[in-house]
């Protein structure tokens, strides 16, 4: 798939914008001052009706605006790696692929290369599309499933606005120790960084709000299989607040999960629901269970 060198977008004045200064006119649109700094210095352009005016232009009904975006420049200290992306869908803006476990979002000290974000600059330069990184739902290095990227900076702006909304939904298949707390609820427990570690969370009463929705799939003596709906998305919420009820998700050693039956905690980003902010039109997509979560409910006589 090839795509301009500069991202642009075309907008039509209404009656409503009749007069209305082109920077509000902007502003409107959710383009911010910052990006309107980077237009103006960055190689971008504004144009009304094909001619480059000023953010002080005032407009009439029926005006074409066309805002156009720098070329974003890929960066220098990330290594591009031609590593395989199951792609679930693509667009101008969004980009949507099934993570396998074991991979990271983006590179770590401990893992600094084989990442989505190693990926992604290889799909890009390889398909001439003039992006950088911009991963709007980041997953943890052992858990799979759906991830939604944005294709530059201005859509990654967009969806930001969405998450502070609590508008993106995504729910997730897990597998825990036996969850004992009913079939369905809700974890509302707020989750903040454990003092004596980088990587941990905890909940704890100065933390962040967190909210997690959960239903019993299947039981069987020793282990719960689970569908979870985010309501926010803070760091390692799903297995934070799985372990703060005393049954850790099966395969999470961070927090208390047992690693004998899989090698990964057993966690799915099954399916995200979102507002396309240029399409506008929601859109749902989902990833397919893997095979080793597949297999271990298979082998623990649940269903899911």
């Amino acid at each position: 798939m090839k795509f301009l060198k500069n991202y642009q977008l075309t907008f039509q004045a209404t009656t409503d914008d009749d007069g209305m200064i082109l920077r509000e006119y902007l502003r409107k649109q959710h383009i911010s001052k910052a990006a309107l700094t980077d237009i103006k210095f960055g190689g971008g352009a504004i144009r009304v009706n094909s001619e480059e005016v000023t953010v002080r232009y005032r407009l009439e009904k029926d005006d074409i605006v066309q805002v156009l975006f720098p070329e974003e420049l890929p960066s220098e200290e990330m290594v591009a790696e031609d590593i395989q992306l199951t792609i679930l869908y693509e667009d101008e803006e969004v980009l949507l692929i099934n993570k396998p476990s074991h991979m990271n979002s983006i590179p770590s000290r401990e893992h600094p290369t084989g990442s989505v974000a190693n990926a992604l600059l290889h799909y890009y330069k390889k398909n001439g599309i003039p992006a950088t990184v911009h991963i709007v739902t980041r997953l943890d290095r052992d858990t799979s499933g759906v991830m939604l990227i944005a294709k530059n900076r201005f859509v990654h702006h967009l969806f930001s606005l969405q998450q502070k909304q609590h508008e993106i939904n995504r729910s997730y298949f897990a597998i825990a120790h036996r969850l004992t707390q009913g079939d369905a609820g809700t974890i509302d427990a707020p989750i903040g960084r454990k003092p004596d570690s980088i990587i941990e969370r905890e909940v704890r009463s100065d933390g962040q709000l967190a909210v997690t929705h959960y239903e019993v799939i299947s039981k069987s003596r020793d282990y719960t299989v689970l569908r979870l709906q985010l309501e926010t998305g803070r760091t390692h919420q799903i297995r934070v607040h799985l372990a703060f009820l005393g049954h850790p998700l099966v395969g999470d050693d961070l927090y208390g999960g047992k690693r004998d039956i899989i090698n990964r905690q057993a966690l799915h980003s099954e399916k995200i629901t979102f507002f396309h902010p240029i399409l506008k039109k929601e859109m749902t997509f989902m990833a397919d269970l893997p095979e080793d979560m597949k297999e271990l409910i298979k082998q623990l006589g649940g269903h899911y």
